[in-house]
């Protein structure tokens, strides 16, 4: 009888050390089960128009596995040089699926993880103080009081890129084009029309729906037929120092959870977009 009872109480140690090493999803119907030990950290490159989705889905896997998550924000062209490199970055989130493509291509991505993980959408935004009408569309910035307009620079910045054909197309382009302010990536563009130091801007939906900006302005959405949709792509860093976790990563980003969470971001999953 003493050797039953000690064999159960062995049993039991066994069990309860067995549900310390294995972190757990805390909702097991709104995020994929991750049956592994702590995987260390995950550092991810994120494009600016991400930076308070990120944040959120970044906090959430961490709570739900207890891995931690490293995330710089900042223009995707400036991200692939940097990776191109050798920046040591374990996961690259972009707003232009073509440079992960691209990294594949030279061999510095892991063959075939590049995927569409959504569509991007473009508006023009004001403060609330301004007096100019939006529902004019971006015809409003012929207005002579909009003396700066920000955009993120086309140069390297896929939302700048956006910002700029869908003024060509509308016509608006020449009487703007002197009056631009160009942010580094499109958070920081986003920061010249909140700062008053631009008038008027046209930014990611992503960033004027996040917590910093959704109360402080208004905001007229930009056709989607006047711009290339904004296909934003992932991939897995060939010289990830972290494989295992940025799949795990990567794993949580297809959840039901972060689908949802994107979409309050403004963002179209490509399921529901026409990529």
């Amino acid at each position: 009888m003493k050797r039953i009872h000690t064999t159960l109480l062995v049993a039991l140690a066994g069990l309860a050390l067995a549900a310390v090493l294995v972190p757990r999803v805390a909702d097991p119907a709104a995020a994929p089960q991750i049956t592994q030990k702590s995987c260390g950290t995950v550092t991810v490159a994120a494009a600016a128009d991400l930076m308070y989705a990120m944040n959120e889905i970044a906090s959430n896997f961490e709570k739900a596995t207890g891995c931690t998550v490293r995330v710089s924000t900042g223009s995707s062209g400036n991200f692939l040089s940097q990776i191109e490199n050798g920046a040591p970055f374990d996961v690259f989130f972009s707003a232009d699926i073509e440079y992960p493509r691209k990294l594949e291509a030279e061999g510095l991505a892991v063959p075939g993880s590049t995927y569409l993980y959504a569509v991007g959408r473009i508006v023009l935004w004001v403060r609330n103080d301004s007096r100019l009408d939006i529902s004019k569309g971006l015809a409003a910035l012929r207005d002579p009081s909009i003396q700066k307009v920000a955009i993120a620079n086309p140069q390297h910045a896929p939302y700048g890129r956006a910002a700029e054909e869908v003024l060509r197309k509308s016509g608006v382009y020449d009487a703007v084009k002197d009056r631009f302010v160009l942010g580094e990536n499109i958070s920081q563009a986003a920061e010249f029309v909140e700062s008053g130091n631009a008038d008027a801007g046209i930014l990611a939906l992503s960033l004027v729906l996040s917590p910093g900006l959704k109360e402080k302005g208004r905001f007229w959405r930009i056709p989607e037929n006047l711009y290339t949709p904004i296909h934003q792509g992932v991939v897995l860093v060939r010289a990830s120092q972290n494989p295992r976790g940025a799949l795990a990563f990567l794993d949580y980003i297809k959840s039901a959870a972060t689908a949802a969470l994107l979409e309050r971001y403004g963002f179209v999953l490509p399921a529901k977009g026409k990529p």
